[in-house]
């Protein structure tokens, strides 16, 4: 199969760009953590890992052994492994990796690793360990595509959406286990306990609606975040596909097709 990419990570951007190369006619592979820490599961194909299956719009993401991606991806379904690592690459042989862990580092992604790899945010630089990098920062450049070069860096301070940045987040007031009081899709008030981390209450600092909250059970650190509330209040907004994935996804698309085809050229 001369048009798979995997992606690593199956978290809300990773699910984005997954979910628009798939559209675009492209198989993915998607690959994750045993414990995938993610915040959106309501929009993400790393919630397979919990649940079996998840779909998002109209695409489904089926937890597989590494020995079932071939007939999973002959049903136009996209296999979601439990390769923190990564090693089912060299096997697939695929001629695109994207890495969209959103890790704010480069955790092991290389150019040698497929002929077109592209580097999702901060932590890559283009020609040094990957081919390109796709821009994550809300704004301007948002989606751009660098050639050369690296994304803006991490500043640790959420996008502004409502006129909230770092109140939008919920974070482990202290280590230990998760456990959420509320459902993502939920309409909560400033003061309102959303969920607890052994048995510590955690409230909402906004009102908003519950855009993302962690699964069940997960251990967590002190610090972590484990939520996000949407001062926007759209309900339907917690179970579609964000602006900012899509804008993301079209960069990274960009950047396959381009590299691809440079790819192509340099055979002729």
């Amino acid at each position: 199969m001369n048009n798979l990419v995997v992606i690593k990570g199956g978290g809300d951007l990773a699910t984005g760009i997954a979910h628009r190369l798939r559209k675009s006619g492209i198989y993915v592979v998607i690959t994750e953590l045993a414990q995938p820490t993610v915040i959106r599961r309501s929009i993400a194909f790393a919630q397979a890992v919990f649940t079996g299956e998840a779909a998002v719009e109209g695409i489904t993401g089926r937890l597989v052994k590494a020995d079932e991606i071939w007939q999973t991806l002959a049903q136009g379904i996209i296999p979601v492994v439990i390769d923190p690592e990564g090693k089912c690459i060299d096997r697939l042989r695929p001629w695109g990796v994207v890495d969209a862990i959103i890790a704010k580092t480069n955790t092991g992604t290389a150019e040698a690793d497929a002929p077109v790899v592209i580097g999702v945010g901060p932590g890559f630089t283009a020609g040094l360990d990957v081919h390109a990098v796709v821009e994550t920062a809300r704004g301007h450049d948002l989606g751009r595509v660098y050639y050369e070069g690296a994304a803006q860096a991490d500043t640790g301070i959420p996008g502004n959406i409502g006129g909230y940045t770092i109140e939008r987040l919920i974070k482990a007031p202290v280590d230990g286990i998760f456990k959420g009081l509320k459902t993502i899709g939920d309409t909560v008030k400033a003061g309102e306990p959303v969920a607890e981390v052994n048995e510590m209450v955690v409230s909402a600092a906004i009102d908003g609606v519950l855009r993302g909250l962690l699964h069940d059970g997960l251990p967590v650190y002190q610090g972590m975040k484990i939520g996000d509330i949407d001062p926007r209040c759209r309900q339907e907004h917690c179970f579609t596909i964000s602006d900012k994935a899509r804008a993301i996804g079209g960069g990274v698309l960009e950047a396959l097709l381009c590299l691809k085809g440079e790819r192509l050229h340099d055979r002729i």
